[in-house]
């Protein structure tokens, strides 16, 4: 194996396409590299919807785009990685695409997972082992078989001056501060990974009663119809947020006590921005991707033969959620707020 000279890595590129969750669960690696490398030139290659919470990161010097449907925007980008000459490319995403964009990229060290008709492109390769680690650590793994430092475990996500004040305003002018706010976030990659709107509103009604929380009901554009229809569930002990950026709803869950989320995207900023997460989950694995971190919790209903089927349509009813029992999320929350010593005023 190629053993990398510290000494002479001066720019690094670190590539992680696909969702905004995954490029959240990638950047583990920034304070590893930033250990190793403290002067060298660190950027990121991502697809646009994760660009904002990578481009404000004071660790990080550049973002690069990846657009996937567009050839010439791809022809494009390899030759201007090529000319910027990184030392050290860090391929996290390892599809036939990100192989080629390493391979033309001209750099000395070229490191990615040794996946069948990819490997010509790295000189360097991370694990064999799909489903071994959790998908956070699946990147400190890489770290350690290269040679480099593997011990940070801090995940980032850049929320703007601007969004912060949009969502302290709002939180100001709909909530009184010291109120126990639990954000609901209804997000899902696909319909299967969602938690029927029914079951979010029997969980709130639920966490209401018990912990007299104030819930505020998060969402992205693909989920309105499903946040207003847990909103008339609930009735007026919920707010609904308004349509926000992502960047606002980042800051939003950040000022979040609690966020209780499907297995999505806003579920892994949570974690990087410090609101305690409980993660509900079905089809997909949460050792592999759950909330990341000692302070979250996740909850699923393992009895069910086909649990963590990864099925992106339910053939069935969706047993996985709407079965899974209040008082298991209610003990979760429990769980959430001992141990991050959370403050509930009565």
């Amino acid at each position: 194996m190629k053993q990398i000279i510290k000494e002479k890595i001066k720019k690094i590129l670190i590539i992680k396409l696909r969702g905004i969750g995954d490029v959240v669960l990638s950047t583990i690696v920034i304070e590893n590299l930033r250990k190793d490398f403290p002067n060298a030139q660190i950027d990121y290659l991502v697809e646009a919807p994760s660009e904002p919470g990578i481009s404000g990161l004071k660790e990080i010097n550049q973002v690069l785009i990846f657009d996937r449907k567009d050839f010439w925007k791809k022809v494009s980008l390899i030759q201007q990685i090529k000319k910027i000459r990184y030392d050290l490319v860090l391929d996290f995403f390892t599809n036939p695409s990100t192989a080629l964009v390493t391979f033309f990229s001209g750099a000395k060290f070229r490191v990615g997972f040794p996946y069948r008709g990819r490997k010509y492109a790295y000189n360097l390769l991370g694990p064999a082992e799909r489903g071994k680690y959790h998908s956070a650590l699946l990147h400190l793994e890489t770290l350690k078989l290269i040679g480099l430092s593997h011990t940070y475990k801090q995940l980032y996500y850049y929320i703007s001056p601007s969004a912060l004040r949009v969502a302290e305003k709002y939180l100001r002018d709909n909530f009184i501060e010291n109120n126990f706010v639990v954000g609901i976030c209804p997000t899902g990659g696909w319909p299967s990974k969602k938690c029927d709107p029914i079951k979010f509103a029997e969980i709130a009604k639920a966490v209401i009663q018990k912990f007299n929380a104030k819930i505020f009901i998060i969402w992205g554009k693909s989920d309105q119809e499903d946040a207003f229809k847990i909103q008339s569930l609930i009735g007026d002990k919920s707010m609904i947020a308004p349509e926000t950026t992502i960047q606002e709803l980042a800051a939003l869950i950040a000022r979040c006590k609690i966020l209780i989320s499907n297995d999505s995207g806003p579920m892994h900023i949570a974690t990087a921005v410090g609101t305690p997460v409980l993660g509900l989950f079905g089809p997909t694995s949460p050792y592999m991707q759950g909330p990341f971190g000692e302070m979250h919790e996740w909850v699923r209903l393992d009895d069910l033969d086909c649990i963590e089927c990864n099925l992106l349509d339910c053939p069935k009813q969706h047993e996985c959620f709407r079965n899974l029992p209040v008082e298991k999320v209610l003990d979760k929350v429990d769980h959430l707020i001992s141990k991050n010593n959370l403050l509930i005023n009565n």
